[in-house]
């Protein structure tokens, strides 16, 4: 469903009708159940009920005010749930297959604008300077205000890429890797893919950095050596078979840690890909360290400014690196990545990663996410948990 509607709004539903949803009201702040008025879907829009909801890193950020959002707002950029209702002229998902009430679906995070520079000319919607975002640049204050996950339902709006559960795609498969999936994706298929026989270095042991680690395993690569932390992070990815290496920051120095990578590859020369999701600025320059001459750094974790880094920027030069950014992700993207987690649910058990809360335990579960007790927080959402 990739419609672009412009009508007028549709009449509300029963103003009676309210949903529960976690709202962010102030920065630094916890956040609040309230009650948010229903409404039916215009035309080329879907009201979905929620079931699961992830809770993202960057969902962490947005709470201490890190990023420029508008406020209140429903967090939740990722989720998925079931069809309650369909708006005019909407009969199939984006890939064609029939939707229809009920239906279990997962939509991207974003609308791009379809207008502007990056949208047309340079084709690469995911840098689109005006996106409306779900959970992040929605406010719900304003209509149809609910557009974030942490919530009983949702309004995905004309222009949403929605997506039918394929066989073999279970709620908690989709959610598991939530948002790093498709970034992962886009990283390492839109901006470069590793090759057969590669030895991979993951910089990051959360989400994206894992979601990185199985595409690389899936793509063939001969080693995959994960650099992350806390220890109970990497215990889980060793016990999923996520990576071949796992390297404790915690229990390493920069030192060690290259040593470790470079004694993993042919004649200690250096892997042949890395990809950094950490979101530590200082963990770019030893990536740059442990790829080999002529390799490719992916630098995909930066997605909040922690402020600058010192870097060398020589070696990239005297390595002939092939150094590239990726942000976010784009429609085929997302649809790339819900089509491919039949292939990896079937390789790792991907619902070990989640820890499941009622959605009114948000704060909770971001307070877990925060200290590491957790890896993947999800609210699992009904009207019997609000």
């Amino acid at each position: 469903m990739t419609s672009s509607s412009t009508s007028a709004r549709p009449t509300p539903v029963d103003a009676a009708a309210t949903v529960n949803a976690m709202q962010l009201s102030a920065f630094d702040a916890p956040l609040a159940m309230v009650r948010l008025p229903a409404a039916a879907p215009e035309p080329g829009a879907i009201v979905a009920d929620v079931t699961h909801a992830g809770i993202c890193g960057t969902d962490m950020h947005l709470q201490q005010g890190r990023m420029p959002i508008p406020l209140p707002v429903v967090l939740g950029h990722e989720a998925v749930g079931v069809v309650r209702a369909l708006g005019e002229g909407v009969t199939a998902d984006a890939t064609g297959q029939p939707l229809q009430v009920g239906d279990a679906i997962s939509w991207m995070s974003n609308i791009p604008c379809g207008q502007c520079f990056y949208c047309t000319v340079e084709q690469q919607p995911s840098l689109c300077e005006t996106r409306k975002v779900y959970g992040i640049n929605q406010s719900s204050a304003e209509w149809p205000h609910l557009s974030g996950g942490w919530a009983e339902q949702i309004y995905l709006q004309p222009g949403s890429t929605v997506i039918k559960l394929p066989e073999g795609a279970t709620p908690d498969a989709v959610i598991a890797l939530g948002c790093a999936g498709p970034t992962a994706t886009h990283a390492m298929h839109s901006m470069a893919t590793p090759e057969a026989g590669d030895v991979v270095v993951v910089q990051g042991s959360g989400p994206v950095g894992l979601a990185a680690a199985m595409l690389a395993q899936l793509a063939g690569a001969a080693t995959v050596i994960l650099v992350g932390g806390p220890a109970n992070r990497l215990d889980t990815a060793r016990q999923l078979g996520i990576g071949d290496l796992h390297i404790d920051i915690f229990d390493t120095t920069p030192e060690e840690r290259l040593a470790q990578v470079l004694a993993q590859t042919p004649d200690g020369r250096g892997a042949d890909f890395v990809i950094e999701a950490t979101g530590a600025p200082t963990a770019v320059a030893e990536g740059i360290d442990m790829a080999r001459r002529g390799a490719t750094y992916l630098v995909v974790g930066q997605y909040t400014d922690h402020g600058p880094t010192m870097i060398n920027p020589h070696f990239i030069t005297k390595k002939q690196l092939r150094m590239l950014g990726s942000w976010a992700f784009s429609a085929a993207d997302h649809l790339q990545y819900v089509q491919s987690v039949p292939a990896l649910a079937a390789r790792f058990d991907l619902s070990a990663l989640l820890t499941h809360y009622p959605l009114a335990e948000a704060n909770e579960a971001l307070d877990d996410m925060r200290s590491g007790k957790t890896l993947k927080p999800v609210l699992v959402v009904g009207r019997d948990q609000g």
